[in-house]
């Protein structure tokens, strides 16, 4: 009889930690040292630490910064939000950590250089989360899925990510504006930004600026469209809205097609773009881009009259108007605008011009009101009639089914014809 043993022999490896959550702990911190990031459910987006080329020309030393990228672009890194874009780290010493209930990013002598600055008591637990979405919060014990203590969507850099709202809230809170990179590899704040207005009840619309100087003008939203952005309505897989209610006025979009990322952005040379790319195929398509052509700029006619890019000269006087300025405009500058051939007699033999694919005129001193969307035309037409000061009118519907009745009674600026 023969007895034998057989021995197991147990080697304990100890494999290497990869950390890919998506949360972070009060208990939890995020260092540049450590090399770890926060990746979204979806794998789509990553939060860390990053470093761009800028030196700066004084010290000549390095800027780190607290940010979200695209984890799925293979070509190039691209940036969608940045925490600190205008308090760097200066060297590579940085700490992200819940403190307080608020998100605190530290430096290397421990001193804050960006916090979520909430004020108030908070039972515990809190965490900080990056959604499928791309949205960074702030969760408390009370939160519900959809409501956050604080939430990077409402402190949009240069970025407009679906799902993201443009605009502003009714009750006290951040104004949500896109801010451009001071240039391609330096994030801080630099001169355009784009911004919604609202002149008047019910007309809003968006102005792209270069530090105080407007730009560009989209027109006012119709309830489809931006009046300025026709090929806003052909758009095939972005899906637009705009919402005015009692909490906020603001733009958004969202994505219909799942397998396309899009986002707006304001970009350091003064255009707002429309980026798309497929998971598939990395390569980014500039899908759309405004300004798009001269006609675009804002108040390059001058008051009433129009830009069109079918004619030579592009600036048109309206129909009963003749240039300010007759050596100006055969100069080819037409900022002086138009006046009147002859004065109204105000009732008496005056009549009305229709002018059909046209971005209607700036609203700052424009009066909207509700009009019955049966015989809305009717009613606006009557209104300007009455009106001796009423320069034009428009009678707008929206997708809500109420009709508007838009009337002008200053001079009419920043229009364009469009090909119809």
């Amino acid at each position: 009889y023969h007895h034998s043993n057989t021995f197991f022999f147990v080697v304990l490896v100890l494999f290497p930690h990869v950390f890919s959550t998506n949360t972070l702990s009060s208990n939890d911190a995020l260092t540049i040292s450590s090399n770890k990031t926060l990746v979204s459910p979806g794998n789509v987006f990553e939060l860390g630490f990053f470093r761009t080329t800028t030196r700066n020309s004084q010290d000549g030393a390095d800027r780190w910064y607290l940010g979200i990228w695209y984890k799925t672009t293979s070509d190039q890194r691209t940036y969608v939000w940045v925490a600190n874009r205008d308090n760097p780290l200066h060297n590579s010493i940085g700490t992200l950590k819940i403190s307080n209930a608020n998100l605190l990013l530290l430096d290397h002598s421990d001193s804050p250089v960006w916090s979520t600055n909430l004020t108030g008591v908070v039972e515990p637990p809190v965490t900080a989360e990056l959604l499928a979405n791309g949205n960074f919060v702030l969760r408390g014990s009370y939160s519900t899925e959809d409501e956050f203590m604080w939430q990077s969507f409402d402190f949009p850099v240069d970025t407009l990510l679906p799902e993201m709202k443009l605009g502003w809230n009714r009750k006290p809170g951040p104004e949500r504006i896109l801010t451009s990179w001071k240039s391609p590899t330096d994030p801080s704040s630099g001169d355009f930004s784009f911004m919604l207005e609202t002149h008047t009840i019910g007309l809003h619309e968006f102005y792209l600026r270069k530090n105080e100087f407007i730009m560009y003008r989209t027109g006012p939203w119709n309830g489809v469209r931006f009046s300025g952005i026709p090929k806003m309505q052909n758009w095939s897989y972005i899906v637009n809205s705009f919402v005015d209610n009692h909490k906020e006025v603001a733009y958004t979009f969202h994505v219909d097609n799942h397998k396309i990322n899009s986002r707006f952005r304001m970009s350091s040379t003064g255009y707002l773009q429309v980026i798309t790319w497929t998971m598939t195929v990395p390569q980014r398509n500039m899908f759309w881009s405004f300004p798009e052509d001269t006609c675009d700029l804002y108040q390059v006619c001058g008051p009433y009259a129009y830009c069109d890019m079918n004619t030579a000269p592009t600036c048109n006087c309206i129909k009963g108007f003749v240039p300010k300025n007759a050596a100006q405009w055969e100069l080819r500058d037409a900022s002086g605008g138009c006046v009147r051939s002859s004065r109204l007699s105000c009732g008496e033999g005056d009549g009305f011009l229709r002018m059909s694919q046209m971005k209607l005129p700036e609203t700052s001193e424009a009066v909207a009101v509700l009009v019955d969307k049966r015989n809305g035309f009717k009613e606006c037409k009557e209104r300007c009639i009455r009106d001796c000061n009423c320069t034009g009118f428009a009678n707008m519907d929206s997708m809500n089914g109420e009709s508007r009745c838009v009337i002008w009674s200053d001079e009419l600026l920043d229009m364009r014809k469009y090909v119809a």
